[in-house]
């Protein structure tokens, strides 16, 4: 029983009975026929099928219960929706939409957590800002600040960073109705990718062959690392039709290469 070890309020993990395929068949039928005594006996048959799938969150989620309970939303959804006819197991069927729930809670509700150390420092820093702006009449710089505080630059730095909000790569920050712009690409690419010698050839060749715009902008964004913002800037256009240029840029030499 260990593969389920999850700690959960008032709940003997250990002694949660596991329905057989036979006996799960069986109560499916009947909770068809109306028999809502089934559906409880399916609800309580599977929790460990939602223990499993809780059992990678185990490490870095202090309170397992309120997971728990939205992982057994998912599977009572997966119990209302499941058709015998279809004739593949239930945990099959079952298991992404419990990880589809689980996923959805923790990106709409789980922000990253901060120690309680961070969060004091912050707002000493707060205040020694405040403190210093007022005695200086102008902002203190960051190393004005940490020397203020007896800490490091870097500390000060992190504790800051830390204190902002998350957002994901991929948050849509503009949209005209037909092109979507995420923030990713807003961000330089500073990777560097390293490709074949034929695919090199072949992207260069591929290149010289697109319209003269795309083949600007494709330069610049991947090749230089300027952002669409920046190009935006540059060329006089909206950072709508740099997106769109660079789509269409992106199109044309995989029609070309592939």
């Amino acid at each position: 029983m260990s593969r389920y070890k999850v700690e959960i309020s008032n709940v003997n993990t250990a002694n949660i009975k596991v329905l057989k395929q036979k006996e799960m068949e069986e109560l499916f039928i009947k909770m068809h026929n109306g028999d809502m005594l089934a559906k409880d006996e399916l609800i309580n048959g599977n929790l460990k099928l939602v223990l499993s799938i809780l059992k990678k969150y185990n490490h870095y989620i202090d309170n397992m219960d309120d997971l728990f309970q939205v992982g057994c939303i998912g599977l009572i959804k997966a119990i209302d929706n499941f058709d015998l006819s279809h004739q593949v197991k239930f945990s099959t069927y079952a298991v992404p939409m419990i990880l589809g729930e689980i996923k959805r809670y923790l990106r709409d509700n789980t922000s990253l957590r901060i120690s309680r150390s961070v969060k004091d420092l912050n707002l000493q820093i707060l205040k020694k800002k405040e403190e210093l702006t007022l005695k200086l009449n102008r902002e203190p710089t960051d190393l004005e600040l940490a020397n203020s505080l007896g800490i490091k630059e870097y500390e000060l730095s992190n504790a800051i960073n830390a204190s902002k909000d998350i957002i994901s790569m991929f948050e849509p920050i503009y949209n005209d109705g037909s092109d979507t712009i995420y923030l990713c690409d807003q961000l330089e690419d500073k990777k560097n990718n390293l490709y074949d010698i034929e695919t090199k050839i072949s992207v260069s060749d591929a290149l010289k062959r697109i319209r003269e715009k795309e083949r600007y902008i494709l330069v610049q964004r991947y090749l230089v690392g300027k952002t669409q913002m920046e190009l935006s800037s540059e060329l006089g256009i909206s950072q709508a039709q740099i997106s769109r240029l660079e789509k269409n840029g992106i199109d044309s030499i995989k029609k070309l290469i592939l």
